[in-house]
């Protein structure tokens, strides 16, 4: 952005050429950084978050750079604060361009046999529920737009060939071993299948749906042990969200470095 560019108040309309996108679990990590690549490239962003303090937090920062980056109070587990949400976008910037299902949560890594169902319940209710409530609510603004995007943020570890052959297709996991993570490892699996059911619905409406694995990316989910930066995590899911008219549906990326991504197996 040019220094000192003047940001739109919060309640005024960006000029009508501006795309609008809606990122959840967006005030910190991966989220946080997908909604300053979508800003970075001309979006309105309203930047989804459950505690208003840290999303405040976030808007603020971010609109210090000269983005244009709104809060949105938005839990993705509460049919009533999503239901608000959608209401206060509609009402706010109009039409919805992309929306980013980043919000996501897991367990510490653990045999299944060792993971109760109440874990599984309390994971998949964000990373599964969560996202098809996210999803319902704000489909009619995505119509409205005529060209949109809906990128939801899984794992090469939701992979089913994958765990099959237990060959991780982005070599974070040496060959012959995979990841038995029963909570968030079939949520991952659980979102693809998702993926594939909305973006076979949304065929010939101008909707792409898409999923995006960001990599071994170091963030709170994973201690900060991954390897990659948030920038290069962020990659491919802004990737998906950016799509010209003529680009894929019902795919799954991942980081591998290239410029289009590497094609995981579902």
């Amino acid at each position: 952005m040019t220094p000192g560019k003047q940001v739109p108040s919060r309640g005024e309309q960006a000029p009508g050429t501006a795309r609008v996108a809606v990122v959840t679990g967006a005030n910190k990590g991966i989220g946080r950084e997908i909604a300053r690549q979508l800003a970075e490239r001309g979006h309105v962003v309203h930047l989804g978050a459950r505690d208003p303090g840290r999303g405040h937090a976030a808007e603020r920062e971010l609109r210090a750079e000269g983005l244009d980056v709104r809060f949105l109070h938005l839990d993705v587990t509460d049919e009533n604060s999503v239901a608000l949400a959608a209401k206060r976008v509609a009402d706010e910037t109009g039409p919805l361009h992309v929306l980013v299902n980043n919000a996501g949560i897991g367990v510490p890594e653990q045999a299944p046999s060792q993971t109760s169902a109440e874990q599984v319940r309390r994971v998949y209710e964000t990373n599964v529920f969560g996202v098809v409530t996210v999803t319902n609510a704000f489909l009619p603004l995505l119509r409205r737009a005529g060209s949109a995007r809906i990128v939801n943020v899984s794992s090469a570890v939701g992979s089913l060939a994958a765990a099959a052959a237990r060959e991780d297709p982005s070599g974070v996991f040496p060959p012959g071993t995979f990841p038995a993570m029963l909570a968030y490892g079939t949520s991952k699996a659980a979102l693809n299948a998702v993926t594939l059911a909305y973006a076979n619905e949304l065929r010939d409406t101008g909707i792409l749906v898409n999923a995006a694995s960001p990599g071994f990316v170091a963030t709170d989910i994973n201690g900060h042990n991954g390897v990659l930066g948030v920038e290069q995590g962020a990659r491919v899911p802004v990737l998906l969200a950016t799509l010209d008219d003529d680009g894929p549906t019902a795919a799954f990326l991942g980081e591998d470095g290239t410029p289009g991504g590497q094609v995981l197996p579902w």
